[in-house]
């Protein structure tokens, strides 16, 4: 199979369609084996029944419906996973993603042996409250990341090649980041596409400001992970080594210089009242904490084996 389209869905009855048939005709006239991977996440529109009934006109639709609703990670993830095609296909349900940038990107993947291709909505329908923290979250994270090629990780509109999205895995919510996820794999071809970006036609955005805040919080996420995923020991040990040590040399400080005095039969104070004993006590606990946290981690990164078990109801 040429290409797997994988479109991740919640609440977006209206557009389904609209959408499945514009995806069937670009593969159509380009002649592409193909399927669609339609995931519900959890919809209460009537999403699903949708899906069941697109099914019953083009066998090519596949459908995936969760339980409830677990996120865009979850149903990126799931999607994934039951892939078939060379090319993986990403796109939001939402038509502000084109199908006819699909022919372009299935051949950079094939001709220009591209890992992953990124869309770049170099022109953009959003509001200012969301396209300035996305530009500031985008400059983040290629400083982080490296990949400096990039001017939009988030952008719905990718393509793969099916090694990629087998060999990866988005949990949480980061599906803002699977290109740094990709390279943390070592799939380290990545490029970019401008894509057209479509103003949203039914319905509105589910994506609130907690987003950002979720944003940044799974950007330190994906780089603490990628760098200490699997030795998460050597940076809570690294941290309670220095945070020990220091309250050791505290510790031998004051003990030393109470001694002294005393030996020469000077007035000392009780070390208790001295302010830097509390400093090197709160030292010399918290690196015996992040020692601690140091073993616990290990052994959980050794025994997460569930973090990606969501309950479906249904497929077809």
């Amino acid at each position: 199979m040429d290409i797997s389209v994988v479109v991740p869905l919640y609440d977006e009855v209206e557009s389904l369609p609209e959408l499945t048939s514009w995806i069937a005709r670009v593969m159509s006239e380009n002649r592409f084996t193909y399927e669609i991977i339609l995931v519900d996440d959890g919809s209460r529109d009537g999403s699903w029944d949708m899906i069941v009934k697109l099914k019953e006109s083009n066998p090519h639709i596949h459908g995936i419906k969760f339980r409830r609703n677990y996120g865009k990670s979850a149903a990126l993830n799931t999607g994934f996973a039951a892939t078939k095609g060379d090319v993986v296909i990403t796109m939001d349900a939402d038509l502000q993603d084109s199908p006819d940038e699909i022919p372009e990107l299935y051949r950079r993947i094939k001709e220009e042996k591209y890992d992953l291709i990124s869309g770049w909505k170099a022109k953009r329908y959003d509001p200012l409250s969301k396209t300035i923290p996305t530009k500031l979250f985008n400059a983040a994270t290629r400083k982080m990341s490296g990949i400096n090629n990039l001017h939009d990780f988030n952008c719905g509109l990718k393509a793969y090649r099916s090694t990629v999205v087998k060999n990866i895995e988005v949990y949480g919510e980061m599906h803002r980041y699977i290109p740094v996820l990709a390279k943390w794999a070592g799939f380290t071809k990545i490029g970019e596409q401008v894509v057209e970006h479509r103003a949203r036609k039914y319905g509105k955005t589910k994506f609130g400001w907690s987003r950002f805040v979720n944003g940044f919080l799974d950007l330190l996420s994906i780089f603490f992970v990628g760098k200490f995923g699997k030795r998460p020991m050597h940076f809570f040990g690294t941290m309670g080594t220095l945070s020990f040590l220091t309250g050791l040399v505290i510790a031998v400080w004051i003990i030393s210089e109470k001694l002294y005095l005393i030996a020469h039969g000077e007035h000392y104070r009780d070390i208790t009242d001295n302010p830097l004993f509390y400093l090197a006590l709160v030292a010399i606990v918290l690196g015996s904490q992040l020692f601690l946290t140091g073993f616990v981690a290990e052994l959980v990164s050794r025994n997460s084996s569930d973090r990606n078990h969501y309950q479906i109801e249904d497929s077809i």
